[in-house]
């Protein structure tokens, strides 16, 4: 059975930054994996994504302050975010990209950034 649980959130002053991680077990991380967000009140939206190659995609919003990355020996992947605002408030959760897993869905790690 496929485990993701994620980690790192927190509540941080705009301006901060945070590093989130992801361990997922099973062999979904033989695949493209990618961190999401949702917001209060808002879609679940895609944010980064990294294929086991390294190759990277940010969303518009996460484009130049968040760095994704993987290590595959510990079927691991991280979200640095740095210049954190609050509109980046939002649960976070790491599934299969570009397509989310329905199963695969952890509960996601709170993200929290004060004005």
């Amino acid at each position: 059975q496929v485990q993701v649980v994620e980690s790192g959130g927190g509540l941080v002053q705009a301006g901060g930054s945070l590093r989130l991680s992801c361990t997922a077990s099973g062999r979904i991380f033989q695949l493209t994996m990618g961190w999401y967000r949702q917001a209060p009140g808002k879609e679940r939206e895609p944010v980064a994504r990294i294929t086991t190659t390294g190759i990277t995609n940010y969303a518009d919003s996460a484009k130049g302050r968040f760095t994704i990355s993987r290590d595959n020996d510990k079927n691991s992947v991280y979200l640095q975010m740095n210049s954190l605002n609050p509109e980046d408030t939002a649960v976070y959760y790491c599934n299969t990209a570009p397509v989310p897993g329905p199963r695969y869905w952890g509960q996601g790690t709170q993200v929290t950034v004060s004005s």
